[in-house]
Formats: structure tokens, C-alpha cells, sequence
């Protein structure tokens, strides 16, 4: 679609020095109306300086959307995602990963309500955020026109962005006029640090990057007991308090915080080919995923948990390279919300300087029988003698190997 064809456009917009600059740029190179909308999803920011700052600019009332998401990114997008317990690369929880789709999705829904005929976003072309945004566009709406400004402009350093928003009178948060330390992205499930003083993987992160979390070292010296009750799957009350999933996640980033738990230095493989070093704080994410854990391994059947976690990175790396929407994604979670069925009960936990310490775990659908697992006597419930039959029936494939020559498991 040639510039002149965009007659309206549908930015994600945060208020920010990029996306500002970006909103000035789409006026003065496209011609187009800006629409502007932009996501509470928990980010721990006011919206207020967002919307004046686009009235400032010449946006219309009717055209600047400002939606609370919170209930709707944590019972719709993290809620499935730790159904599946998914973990990226082992140990990173997506948190900025699980954000994009229902950013994306609520722009295409206002495209539509508006008749824009255009959407765009702030992600660099380095980065993976640019892949997450633009393929869950064109799954969502196929043909819609997508404006990637870091990909089209000259704007190619903070000097210059600053200097495109002077020349436009476009205001500039005092702490912006220098170079930034880092880039920070948040939502109600992490906050993720990276870039300049971050770069260098051997130097160790300032504690100021951390924004979300005490030092473990600083948390205080005694435990804190809670216990998390779960209902299919997901997480529904803390210390038999009932809360809506926000709420939770909430309330759970608050205990992580002050007991230093949630902290991750990471490099990382980028979708688009390169490693990246970034710092990434999930305290709430962190209590939840053990706790999850720890209520599946008495309720699962063995064999549906190994499946479980078999797909589990082939389904983190969907969501990390922007695949939510696909049907492979769609099939993993189909299976993951049925494997939840009988995952209710309770997890007690110690949170410790960093820590979280898994104390007990109960369900009315324990598959866990003391009867059949005790040291002392069973009653008959188990049979050791059946064993041997077990042990031989395993091992006779090896040792028919052996007795072809082929001792000890060689080829």
C-alpha cells in the first residue's frame, strides 16, 4: 500500500519519547489520521501524561483509546500460558512475550470499530517484539497495512529522535535527553531491563536496574508462609482469601517483592538470530510457577505430565516467537486445559530471601497413596515380588542385545 493510500492508522502508544516521535512522523510522512491506544496491562505507570501528551499532539478525543487489561492479560493470556508451566530456554517465564497478542489484538479490534486501514507499533528491527506485533496483525486481519517506523525512518539514534521531537514541539521527560542506562519494558507480570549498561554479558546488573524486587540479601531474615488454593489449573485464592486473577497476580508480585524472589539475569536467543542479555523480574510469576508445579505432581498422571512437559518448550517458543494465534499454539493449549481437569488443591509455601520453598501440597484428587509408597508395612497393597517380572520384561531387550555381542547398550 503506497503512503498516500493510508488514510488512517492505529498506533500502540505509550507516551514515550519512540512513540511520540512516531505519532509526529505518521502525521508528517503519511498524511494519515493517528489513532492512538494504549493498554493497562499492569505496567505500574499512570495513563494520564499518555492521553495529554496526544491531545497536545492533535489527536482527536474520540480517536485516543486508553483500556484497563489487566483481569483479560491474566485470565486469558498468562493464566493458559502456566497451565503449561512454560519456560523459555528453561528459565525465562515470556513475560514480555505474553503482553504482545492482546496488545495486537485490541489494536486490529479498533482498526476495525474505526475503519483504519493501517496499524503500527514501536518495536526496533532488531528485536523480537516487531515479529510478535506484525504476525499476530495478519492473523487477526490479513490484510491490514502495518507501519514498522524503525524500519522505515532515519531517526537511527537517540540524538536524532530528540532533535525530530524538538522540531516539533513534542515534550521530552527530562531523563530522556541523556542516554537512557536501559530499556524497560513492563506489565503485570514482569519487568524486563536491557540494553546499554546491560550489554556487556560479564558485568554484573546495578542494582538499579532492579525495579520490581528487593536484593535477596536485603529481604528479611524470616520466612513468609502462604498458601496458594487452585481450582482446573489456575490459581484462586491466597490464604483461603478468594481474588480475581489481576488481583492475584498482584498480590503475589507484592509478596515476591519484599522477600527478593524473582529475579533473572538471562542471554537469550533472539528470534531474529542474535543473543541478547537482558534482566527480567517475574516475582508473582516465580510463586505461581512452583506452586503449579507443585500441585500437578500430585494430581497428574505420570505419563500426562511427561507428555506435558515434553511440548512445553515447542510451546514457549511459539509464544516467544510471536505464534499465539497459530493452530499449533491452539492445539498444545487444547491439551494443556484438558490436562488440568483434576488440578485443584492446595500448596503451602516459604518464601526466603529469594526463595520459594515448596512445604506441603494436598487435593481432594491426589493420586498420591501412602498406602502404596510407605517404608513400613503396606498391608498388601503392593506386591514387591511383581517387580522381577517388571525389571526382566524392561531389561529383555538388552540383553538379547548382549547376547548378540552387543553389550552394554552398543550399536
Amino acid at each position: 500500500m503506497p503512503v498516500k493510500d493510508v488514510k488512517k492508522v492505529v498506533l500502540a502508544y505509550s507516551g514515550g519519547l519512540d512513540t511520540s516521535v512516531i505519532l509526529k512522523w505518521l502525521q508528517t510522512t503519511y498524511n494519515a489520521e493517528v489513532v492512538t491506544f494504549t493498554a493497562d496491562l499492569g505496567q505500574g505507570e499512570e495513563l494520564g501524561p499518555a492521553k495529554d501528551k496526544a491531545l497536545l499532539l492533535g489527536i482527536k478525543p474520540e480517536n485516543i483509546f486508553m483500556d484497563d487489561l489487566r483481569e483479560e492479560f491474566t485470565r486469558d493470556f498468562v493464566f493458559p500460558m502456566f497451565r503449561m508451566n512454560a519456560l523459555y530456554e528453561g528459565c525465562y517465564l515470556l513475560g514480555t512475550s505474553i503482553a504482545r497478542p492482546l496488545i495486537a489484538q485490541r489494536q486490529i479490534e479498533i482498526a476495525e470499530k474505526v475503519g483504519a486501514d493501517a496499524v503500527s507499533h514501536g518495536a526496533t528491527g532488531k528485536g523480537n517484539d516487531q515479529v510478535r506485533f506484525e504476525i499476530a496483525y495478519y492473523a487477526l486481519k490479513p490484510d491490514v497495512k502495518v507501519i514498522a517506523p524503525w524500519r522505515e525512518w532515519d531517526l537511527t539514534s537517540r540524538t536524532r529522535l530528540i532533535q525530530f521531537a524538538e522540531e516539533h514541539q513534542i515534550p521530552i521527560a527530562k531523563d530522556k535527553r541523556g542516554e537512557s542506562p536501559f530499556s524497560v519494558d513492563a506489565n503485570l507480570l514482569h519487568s524486563s531491563s536491557e540494553g546499554k549498561v546491560l550489554e556487556e554479558p560479564w558485568d554484573e546488573p546495578p542494582e538499579i536496574v532492579w525495579q520490581r524486587t528487593l536484593s535477596p540479601m536485603d529481604a528479611p531474615d524470616r520466612a513468609t508462609e502462604i498458601t496458594i488454593r487452585f481450582e482446573r489449573g489456575d490459581a484462586v485464592a491466597i490464604n483461603d482469601e478468594a481474588l480475581s486473577p489481576a488481583t492475584l497476580l498482584t498480590r503475589l508480585n507484592a509478596l515476591g517483592k519484599e522477600n527478593g524472589i524473582g529475579r533473572l539475569d538471562l542471554v537469550e536467543n533472539r528470534f531474529v538470530g542474535m543473543k541478547s542479555r537482558g534482566a527480567y523480574e517475574t516475582p508473582g510469576g516465580t510463586i505461581l510457577y512452583t506452586a503449579h508445579r507443585a500441585i500437578e505432581s500430585i494430581t497428574l498422571d505420570r505419563e500426562a505430565a511427561h507428555l506435558k512437559d515434553s511440548l512445553m518448550p515447542r510451546y514457549a517458543e511459539l509464544i516467544y516467537n510471536g505464534f499465539w494465534f497459530s493452530p499449533e499454539r491452539r492445539m498444545i493449549q487444547a491439551m494443556a486445559d484438558a490436562s488440568q481437569a483434576s488440578v485443584t488443591g492446595e500448596v503451602r509455601l516459604k518464601l526466603y530471601k529469594g526463595n520459594t520453598i515448596v512445604t506441603g501440597r494436598r487435593s481432594p484428587h491426589s493420586l498420591y497413596s501412602m498406602k502404596h509408597v510407605t517404608f513400613e508395612e503396606d498391608q498388601g497393597a503392593y506386591d514387591q515380588f511383581d517387580a522381577q517380572g517388571f525389571i526382566k520384561l524392561n531389561a529383555l531387550r538388552l540383553r538379547l542385545g548382549a547376547m548378540a555381542g552387543r553389550k552394554g547398550g552398543a550399536l
